[in-house]
């Protein structure tokens, strides 16, 4: 055991010359074990009753949402102020001379102010899950069954951070989803509503990713970009899914100009990288790419 001093001598000496290492001067980052336990309550909060072992009777409710709203609210603040000042010292955020945790309490405001919107949204992506699935038997069965329902309640939490523009926090909450579902939506990706991933495993979206209204895609459904440069960092790389598009399994499709026509359905392991004209099939045949009117 002589040799560990030796050991922590070398550690201590590589976080001098190779950093990876959080800030002794000034606030640290948010916490993944803290972020982790916000989304378990926001998920409460969207869906109560459904992750406890009991719901309040109806006269206790609004006391017992109050008092997790405010929790909750307390916790998410004081890790957006931790991303917000990290941003501010690294000169890649300002919060408008107000200061960061003032900043962090008006996000968190508005925030709270558009979870009605979001439950409302959510309801219609539950009705095209069990709509778009005959396996799915009741409503309450997606709620707390299907991954692919969690991914996109946490991607439309995430999202609201990201148009905000708050650092590091929105990539955690996608990346913890992620590491749960096998489902990696970047916070970025703009989903319109009645969104409806079917078994989920292995699909990927990208960050300039747009999906329409009525959009139902399987496990394995890449929407990539053609490029991995970093000086195409700030274009659109991700294509364009228009509404009522529905894309089988392990379809990829590559390309900031890339857009699926509204009512197109792509077929399973086909790969496309140029536009597709609305109520389009395309699907692999003897090795080749066939694209034929849908039929109605």
């Amino acid at each position: 055991m002589e040799r560990l001093t030796e050991s922590v001598k070398a550690l201590v000496s590589s976080y001098e010359d190779y950093g990876l290492i959080n800030h002794f001067n000034g606030p640290n980052l948010p916490s993944r074990e803290s972020i982790e336990g916000i989304l378990a309550d926001l998920d409460a909060i969207l869906f109560p009753g459904f992750r406890e072992n009991e719901l309040p009777d109806e006269e206790s409710l609004q006391l017992t949402i109050a008092e997790r709203v405010y929790r909750t609210a307390r916790k998410l603040a004081n890790e957006i102020e931790k991303s917000l000042s990290f941003s501010c010292r690294t000169n890649n955020f300002t919060c408008e001379g107000i200061g960061c945790r003032t900043m962090a309490e008006l996000i968190v405001e508005d925030f709270f102010s558009q979870l009605p919107e979001m439950r409302r949204v959510l309801s219609l992506d539950v009705a095209a899950a069990y709509r778009g699935d005959p396996a799915a038997k009741s409503i309450e069965e997606v709620i707390v069954a299907y991954p692919g329902l969690q991914a996109i309640a946490v991607h439309r939490l995430a999202h609201y951070f990201w148009v905000r523009e708050v650092p590091l926090i929105p990539r955690m909450m996608s990346e913890i989803i992620h590491g749960r579902t096998g489902i990696d939506i970047h916070p970025g990706a703009t989903i319109g509503e009645s969104f409806f991933i079917d078994h989920g495993t292995g699909v990927v979206i990208g960050e300039t990713t747009v999906i329409g209204r009525n959009v139902k895609i399987y496990q394995g459904v890449t929407l990539g970009a053609l490029s991995v440069k970093k000086d195409e960092a700030d274009k659109k790389r991700h294509p364009t899914i228009e509404d009522d598009v529905t894309i089988y399994s392990g379809a990829t499709i590559l390309g900031g100009k890339t857009v699926i026509g509204r009512g197109s359905v792509i077929g399973g392991n086909v790969w496309v990288t140029e536009s597709v004209p609305p109520d389009t099939l395309v699907y692999v045949k003897t090795g080749e790419h066939i694209l034929r009117p849908k039929e109605r």
